[in-house]
């Protein structure tokens, strides 16, 4: 092959320096058409002062080639430096985290034999924004972001997946029983762009029943697309029911850009050890192979990993007695893969890959006139310790004004003013609701005064969200129980 494919390769923190050694030992005898610029991302670089965890001269590769191969990285927890992964998937525009969840049976122990679905999860907003305050001594809060452009980007993109790979259902997650303006919104996008799709199976499922429908019985399932929180625990869990997260390979793609990876972490407790299976960055590369225009190494490298599987070439994280004859380490593995290459499995059905052009996804983006919007009202959220909810409201409704009256006092989202219940657990954070007085809209000003006059009698006001409404529907929820 002349024309080579330039990608950036990052070995990575933990076992990642093994499995990708491993990988690109598989892909370079399999005589993939790419030429490799290696960058350096991860611990040793938040370890020179880059809190980040990747150099300018690594975004600059990565923004040069458009197709990143990805080790895991060591992502600290509960503290320290964000992750470095979402860094990357949301700097690159990487919406859409596509991850195929199979199961091999009766090599790989599984309790769903039949198991072949994937999980197109959205990959930018939700929760994963990261943007997180602590308002007062006992509350923290996070953000959780959902956009039209995010929903309409993903759903689209999950259709087109789904007729190209000729699959025949969709279903779409999401909590929008509780969550109904974010969840909503997603929910509602998914029925408005399926009505351009009827060759395809729709359905929506509520997350908690429809998680455990799919630990149950994944077979009914065919692709799922949900957003980013949602999407990141339930591919787990069906990587996990599938066989092994260990196995599972993922891609994130974007208009311009591409990144490829396991889906598991970099498991520092067993680094250095040999032992790590490279079969999840493995099929990420696989992945990477068809995306840029190379189906036909893509199935030789597949088909020779099935064919070392059946012939009992197991590490030790899937190795059993009934189906294992040899036990391997990460290199092992590998040159059992090499060995294999040209071969077909007899059991597994082969991995075959349209030998199509390859199609860059392009967004259709829908451009809608502005809606109508009116300032109604204002929550104020206030720090205050100690206090019922009956006197926060007077102390409250002392500095309302006559653009503003109070309507509402609310704690961790409950109303507790008025008609509130003595049962209710209250906090030191409070969000006290004031609406126009006159049933019309106010002005920013107005909102200033109320504040202004509350910075004059001491409160301690900590955030305000703006009550907007939109063509006339309002542009927030109510308080639980109000």
């Amino acid at each position: 092959m002349t024309d080579k494919t330039a990608i950036t390769v990052a070995y990575g923190d933990g076992i990642g320096p093994e499995i990708m050694t491993a990988t690109l030992e598989i892909l370079h005898a399999a005589e993939a058409g790419i030429e490799l610029e290696t960058i350096e991302i991860g611990r040793r670089v938040f370890e020179r002062g880059f809190s980040a965890g990747i150099e300018p001269s690594a975004w600059e590769s990565l923004r040069r080639t458009k197709v990143f191969l990805k080790a895991p990285i060591t992502t600290p927890q509960g503290g320290g430096f964000k992750s470095l992964n979402v860094t990357i998937r949301k700097t690159l525009g990487l919406f859409a985290n596509v991850r195929p969840c199979i199961a091999y049976f009766p090599y790989v122990r599984t309790l769903h034999p039949g198991m072949d679905l994937v999980i197109i999860r959205e990959n930018e907003e939700d929760l994963y924004a990261g943007i997180e305050y602590r308002g007062t001594d006992e509350v923290y809060q996070a953000l959780k972001i959902i956009t039209r452009p995010g929903c309409e980007k993903i759903v689209r993109y999950a259709f087109e997946y789904a007729r190209a790979h000729e699959r025949k259902k969709l279903s779409c997650f999401s909590k929008d029983n509780i969550m109904k303006m974010t969840d909503g919104l997603f929910h509602k996008v998914f029925d408005e762009i399926g009505a351009d799709y009827p060759d395809i199976m729709q359905e929506h499922k509520i997350i908690d029943i429809g998680t455990a429908r799919l630990a149950a019985a994944p077979e009914q399932f065919d692709v799922i697309v949900t957003t980013n929180l949602y999407g990141d625990v339930l591919s787990d869990v069906a990587a996990e029911i599938a066989g092994s997260v260990g196995m599972a390979g993922s891609a994130n793609i974007g208009e311009l850009c591409a990144m490829f990876e396991a889906i598991h972490g970099s498991a520092p407790d067993i680094a250095g050890a040999g032992v790590a299976n490279p079969s999840g960055l493995l099929h990420g590369a696989i992945m990477m192979l068809v995306h840029v225009g190379q189906p036909e190494v893509a199935e030789t490298v597949h088909n020779a990993w099935l064919t070392t599987i059946e012939d009992g070439i197991h590490t030790a994280d899937v190795a059993s007695d009934a189906h294992t004859i040899e036990r391997v380490g990460t290199d092992g593995f590998a040159k059992a893969v090499v060995a294999r290459l040209g071969k077909e499995p007899l059991r597994f059905r082969p991995a075959r890959y349209a030998r199509t052009e390859r199609r860059k996804f392009q967004m259709q983006r829908v451009e809608r006139p502005p809606a109508h919007k009116e300032l109604v009202g204002v929550d104020v959220f206030v720090h205050v310790r100690f206090i019922s909810p009956d006197d926060l409201a007077g102390r409250m409704a002392a500095l309302q004004g006559e653009s503003l009256k109070l309507t509402m006092v609310s704690n961790r989202g409950v109303k507790v003013w008025p008609e509130g219940m003595p049962e209710t657990y209250c906090t030191d954070h409070w969000r006290c609701r004031f609406a126009a007085a006159a049933k019309s809209s106010i002005t920013h000003r107005d909102v200033i005064d109320l504040l202004f006059r509350m910075a004059e009698a001491g409160v301690d006001f900590i955030e305000t969200e703006n009550l907007y409404k939109y063509d006339g529907e309002p542009g927030y929820s109510m308080g639980q129980g109000e």
